[in-house]
């Protein structure tokens, strides 16, 4: 068994004492938009994470794929200490000798012209719209005001106002309308509903997660992307990936859409963009495209931001010279053939296993006394293990993707026994 690094001593508060208060500060002076596991976090490394007792635990949520990398990995710590003693921001107002080395390792990389740095995914998001209705207007000849987005039932893209315009997720949409019009909603991994919709010609764009990470990791049928993709360019509608979760190695393919050969008219990259260091999101396209927004008319004072740009190239270099794409598709199936295994020994609480690369999902059946997939992440965080089920019922088990083989059993056992003892 692979032993974990040192674990840092405790505080000399008492054990617990310490997790309590700082829990309860929390909940005295912030807002209460989260529901977050009884555990408090104070260092991590690789694939390792500690609370403020000195418990170790083994990271499987990577902060909802940002840290793909792994926590603090030296070379992306190196260059964000580096560069932070050297030029933090200067705004776009001037030009800084990081950003356009940033854009093109990232045009290269995914083969775009064009790169448009931001913050946070819901940005890079926004980006693509405002992207997709400017081409609508200027390129295929919409009449103004009345661009249409289709986008897929069950999303999850963000939480602006605008974003949360075409949710379908009553916790997202609840008591913050009004709501944006010009986007249609169409059924997930349904070509016959999207082959309607992109008929109607004010229809700029088609934006889809290749996978639902935030629905429960859900898996659209083979061939899906590729025929959407072919749909969209037969109708001149833009097809727009949003890879802020799977894209980065995390499927166990650079992009999700890799999978099937696809190559997005807009792509749109986020959180392990920086490997969870600070925030750093894009959005990738062809020229005809990014050139239809001009100076004044989008932008960010942070976004593209010398610190920014130094520690997305060193979160690049990362993921391809350790070769994490590779180890995420290989650990993956390791993983899917250890949760089917416990399914088939348990299949009165494991209902499904899916995924792809290291971004999976276990459906867990509702126990007879009521307790639920929270309930076996609680057990689980109690044996050091870190996961979070979504919408009641799926847990979502995504590692950094610096795990070993090794380490991914020894989860799996531990996974194992709590299924086992549920």
């Amino acid at each position: 068994m692979q032993s974990a690094p040192t674990q840092p001593t405790s505080d000399t508060l008492p054990h617990s004492t310490r997790s309590q208060e700082l829990m309860a500060l929390e909940d005295q002076y912030g807002a209460h938009n989260y529901h977050p596991l009884p555990v408090v976090l104070s260092r991590g490394e690789g694939v390792h994470l500690w609370d403020v007792e000195g418990k170790h635990y083994y990271d499987f949520l990577s902060a909802y794929s940002a840290v793909n990398q792994g926590h603090c990995h030296p070379r992306i710590i190196g260059a964000l200490t580096a560069q932070a003693q050297q030029l933090t921001l200067t705004s776009r107002a001037f030009f800084n000798d990081q950003l356009g080395l940033a854009e093109k390792q990232l045009c290269e990389l995914f083969n775009y012209d064009k790169a448009l740095l931001m913050n946070s995914g819901a940005e890079a998001v926004e980006t693509a719209l405002k992207l997709a209705r400017k081409w609508g207007y200027q390129e295929k000849g919409i009449a103004p005001n009345q661009a249409r987005i289709i986008v897929a039932e069950h999303n999850f893209h963000g939480r602006t106002t605008g974003i949360i315009s075409f949710s379908t997720d009553p916790d997202s949409t609840g008591g913050f309308g009004p709501y944006n019009p010009g986007y249609q909603v169409v059924p997930y991994d349904d070509l016959e509903a999207l082959e309607e919709a992109v008929k109607d010609p004010h229809v700029c764009g088609f934006l889809v997660e290749p996978i639902q990470g935030e629905a429960g990791v859900m898996v659209p049928s083979e061939g899906y992307l590729a025929r959407a993709a072919a749909i969209c360019k037969a109708h001149k509608v833009l097809f727009i990936a949003d890879e802020i979760q799977t894209g980065l190695g995390r499927t166990g393919e650079l992009l999700a859409v890799c999978y099937e050969g696809v190559h997005a008219d807009i792509l749109i990259l986020g959180k392990a963009l920086s490997g969870g260091v600070l925030p750093v999101s894009a959005v990738l396209a062809r020229n005809e495209i990014m050139l239809t927004i001009q100076p004044g008319q989008h932008g960010s004072t942070f976004g593209g931001n010398p610190l920014a740009s130094v520690v997305l190239r060193a979160a690049l270099d990362v993921l391809v010279d350790e070769k994490l794409t590779a180890n995420a598709r290989v650990l993956g199936e390791v993983f899917r053939e250890r949760m089917r295994r416990v399914q088939q020994q348990r299949p009165e609480v494991v209902e499904l296993v899916r995924g792809k690369g290291l971004l999976n999902a276990v459906v867990i059946k509702p126990h007879p006394d009521g307790r639920t997939a929270w309930d076996v992440c609680v057990t689980l965080m109690e044996r050091g293990v870190l996961a979070k089920p979504t919408h009641g019922d799926i847990i979502r088990f995504a590692p950094p993707l610096v795990i070993t083989e090794e380490q991914i059993h020894e989860v799996c056992d531990v996974i194992e026994q709590v299924i086992r003892e549920f």
